[in-house]
């Protein structure tokens, strides 16, 4: 399976993929019975049925990924309800102990990101970067330590749970069709998306291109424009 690693602990990896640009042709050729002609003739028939949104054919392929990230990336990308999803459950064990850490150029150009309504900020001291992410990996180990002893006296582990921040690591597996995931990127790819969740869609992209170079082409060339 191809793994691709993102922040600090996380990865996107590839689970299974289903169809082809080949696919999606033989598909929109249902009504014809023509099928697959070759791509000296169904380039063209690809991209008029990707830029006129005839997005039916598209839905006949797909990608499985598994996905290792923090919880808070997780609440925004589980907005996308064109995907299924399964997570880990830290009712049933323990989340390992794994935070997400942003790094000092992070912290300090947060504030002005595209998009953030934070955008008008002063711009944080590097000391003042350094103190926060200081102050974070304490919240981070006093959390564990709470954890862990929670459990160790017999609370139960959904109870327990409480005390996590939405910084730790959370696994997930998400299903979309190949229609879904472009709308996934499309909206998390965009400038004004949290520079997190924007890492991960990029891994989710490199998949993409991998699996349907055609398309993905498509998508790219219109996310230009």
């Amino acid at each position: 399976m191809q793994r691709i690693s993102v922040l600090d602990h996380g990865y996107v990896e590839l689970v299974e993929s289903w169809g082809s640009d080949e696919r999606i042709i033989e598909a929109a050729r249902m009504s014809t019975g023509k099928g697959f002609q070759g791509w000296e003739t169904d380039e063209k028939l690809l991209a008029f049925l990707y830029k006129n949104h005839h997005a039916t054919p598209f839905e006949m392929a797909g990608l499985v990924i598994e996905v290792k990230a923090p919880i808070f990336v997780f609440r925004e990308w589980h907005r996308h309800r064109t995907q299924s999803y399964n997570e880990m459950s830290a009712r049933y064990i323990p989340l390992p102990d794994e935070n997400y850490v942003p790094s000092e150029e992070r912290i300090r150009k947060g504030g002005r990101q595209a998009g953030n309504k934070q955008s008008d900020a002063p711009e944080l001291t590097r000391l003042t970067a350094m103190s926060f992410e200081a102050a974070l990996r304490k919240v981070y180990s006093d959390a564990q330590v709470l954890y862990e002893e929670s459990i160790k006296e017999g609370v139960p582990k959904e109870l327990a749970r409480l005390v996590l921040p939405v910084g730790r690591y959370s696994r997930m597996r998400a299903s979309a069709n190949l229609r879904n995931w472009l709308a996934f990127l499309t909206l998390r790819m965009a400038p004004n998306a949290q520079w997190e969740i924007r890492q991960f869609a990029g891994a989710v992209a490199a998949l993409i291109a991998e699996k349907f170079p055609r398309t993905y082409k498509l998508f790219e060339g219109e996310q230009q424009h």
